[in-house]
């Protein structure tokens, strides 16, 4: 492929990526001059405990394309990847992960589909096969209800793994929400996009650090970011058990009008209390979801906090 002249920005969000981040880093720049030769590398470090700060700073020294940005914390991927977007300077914006599962052999026809006009090209896995069948069924039926429940169109398996187009990252930086879905934002802001199919390599060193609280975390943002069906749900199910309720309390009406009182069952009085109390709860619990987004948002506190920044001008 022939170098553009237009200017790349990479943006590298890592956690405790020690043993990894250099041999990924140097790959990266070698697969960047193959394609340019303006380019930024932004590694944005998300609250590392390890020595990975340290490693990316001696690059910076040696490198002035590479920058690092030190978040004060851990803020999730999601908010890394926010604060590297809009440090971001370049006429394309490609976000890729450290370890090696998004292939830098595909950045080429990344660019090469964004040079044909489209304004985001990103990644689809082509299979799950590496990841646990309790994984699988949940991130089947995560998409699968989202399809259901949301206007806009999330594609399937389709992650962070991408390019973006100057104007999409101005689109996406206008988004001023704190608890952040990408994979919803990216879907959301539109332009012209373009699917590439592949397949996740293996982690090279070390092992993910997301876990099954992080993902059904993610899952319950992306929900109740994109969707207010819960809420609705719910209202109609309150309807029908009050339409079921009053129908029952008609016929309590017409059997006591016809055979006379008799004694409730203990076990009935129950079975309905606790029923309706579990009912109750989980409504309760659904409408508070809603309002501890409200709550966040309101506050007005920043997305992140920066603790160091180098390689910026």
């Amino acid at each position: 492929m022939k170098q553009t002249e237009n200017y790349i920005s990479c943006i590298v969000p890592v956690h405790n990526e020690q043993g990894g981040v250099k041999k990924f880093l140097d790959a990266l720049v070698e697969k960047l001059l193959g394609l340019t030769n303006k380019y930024e590398i932004i590694v944005v470090d998300d609250g590392s405990t390890d020595n990975t700060v340290k490693i990316i700073t001696d690059l910076t020294s040696i490198n002035n394309n590479i920058k690092l940005l030190k978040l004060s914390r851990n803020f999730g991927k999601e908010i890394a990847l926010t604060a590297g977007l809009d440090h971001s300077s370049g006429d394309a914006v490609i976000l890729i992960d450290s370890d090696f599962q998004h292939p830098l052999d595909l950045l080429p026809k990344f660019i090469a589909h964004w040079q044909q006009g489209y304004e985001m090209v990103y990644g689809v896995r082509t299979n799950r096969d590496d990841e646990s069948l309790l994984k699988r069924v949940f991130t089947k039926c995560f998409y699968g209800l989202l399809r259901v429940i949301t206007k806009v169109n999330i594609t399937a398996n389709a992650g962070d793994f991408r390019l973006l187009d100057r104007k999409v990252v101005q689109a996406l930086n206008t988004c001023v929400e704190r608890g952040r879905f990408m994979k919803g934002l990216y879907a959301w802001v539109g332009f012209k996009s373009i699917a590439v199919p592949f397949q996740v390599a293996k982690r090279e060193i070390g092992k993910s650090s997301w876990n099954y609280g992080n993902l059904a975390e993610l899952a319950i943002t992306g929900i109740t970011s994109f969707s207010n069906a819960p809420l609705r749900v719910w209202s109609l199910i309150g309807l029908s058990i009050s339409a079921i309720s009053f129908s029952y309390a008609m016929y309590l009406i017409y059997h006591t009008i016809r055979y006379g009182v008799e004694v409730p069952g203990y076990a009935s009085i129950m079975v309905a209390v606790m029923f309706f109390g579990g009912v109750q709860l989980l409504s309760i619990g659904i409408l508070g979801e809603y309002i501890a987004r409200i709550f966040n948002e309101v506050k007005q506190r920043p997305k992140y906090l920066i603790s160091e920044k180098l390689g910026f001008k």
